[in-house]
């Protein structure tokens, strides 16, 4: 397809690709238009795309707004991002961050795929072939970054003045989380790497204190901030942080042997949980 000056997608925020590979090239599934079934073996009419994409944290492409969130049996859990004419669909989900009706930037964590992702994409309603848009996106991304705008994905944080012991490493936990959160949340789930209990009985004994002190619900739940947490919230939210990032560290000290940069050799050497 060739795309016109009227299809070329504009954005104030620039441009991101939906997800970034790990250290190879992208590997797609099963492509668009008549395709036999994976399991089947039956033609059928594919009306998008599936990559191998499992537990990948997905970004939003430009500026836009989730048009749609829901749930079937063909698609699992998907996400509906309008972006200008665009409508392009994240299917197979596991979680979503970024509920119905809220703005979204280039870069922005939307949600995160599960055993693998479909994408459909759709240009003032007609559905269109997503790798060619794709195609048309990378072009966008390639001439933002020789340009020297360059970015990683941002994640979705309650808009509070919230500080942690971590923030001076803020730029490196972020680039960390990007590459290791879902396989951290997937150990979890899985038992091969488990909470230590004086960091469960912590989280439990704030979230106990803080709801006798009727912290929560201060303003109206959104999916970045479930509990509804306002100001008198900040101190609990910066003691769950400084505890969640910190179990997070201890796991990849533990199952990577990866630490901060700003450790010093003798911290780096203490003994983990």
């Amino acid at each position: 397809m060739h795309y016109t000056q009227e299809m070329m997608l504009q954005s104030t925020s620039g441009y991101c690709m939906p997800f970034e590979e790990r250290d190879k090239d992208v590997e797609m599934s099963l492509g668009y238009g008549r395709q036999k079934h994976p399991k089947t073996g039956e033609m059928f009419f594919h009306h998008g795309i599936d990559f191998k994409a499992r537990r990948y944290i997905l970004a939003a492409l430009a500026t836009g707004t989730v048009s749609g969130i829901g749930s079937d049996a063909v698609h699992g859990v998907y996400q509906v991002i309008r972006y200008g004419d665009y409508e392009v669909t994240y299917s197979h989900l596991s979680n979503v961050f970024v509920n119905f009706g809220q703005p979204v930037k280039a870069g922005q964590v939307v949600s995160v795929s599960d055993e693998l992702l479909h994408m459909e994409v759709k240009f003032k309603g007609q559905e269109l072939n997503p790798l060619e848009f794709l195609t048309m996106l990378y072009g966008n991304v390639k001439a933002m970054q020789k340009n020297g705008n360059v970015f990683t994905p941002e994640f979705v944080t309650i808009d509070l003045d919230v500080h942690n012991m971590y923030d001076k490493d803020q730029k490196e936990v972020e680039d960390l989380m990007m590459r290791f959160y879902p396989s951290y949340m997937e150990d979890m789930l899985h038992g091969t790497y488990t909470v230590p209990k004086h960091t469960e009985q912590a989280l439990r004994n704030i979230f106990t204190v803080s709801a006798m002190k009727e912290y929560f619900y201060e303003t109206l739940p959104s999916m970045a901030n479930p509990l509804g947490m306002g100001t008198r919230s900040i101190p609990l939210a910066e003691k769950v942080q400084n505890l969640l990032i910190g179990d997070f560290l201890n796991y990849l000290a533990l199952r990577h042997q990866i630490f901060l940069s700003s450790l010093s050799t003798l911290e780096k050497k203490k003994p983990k949980t």
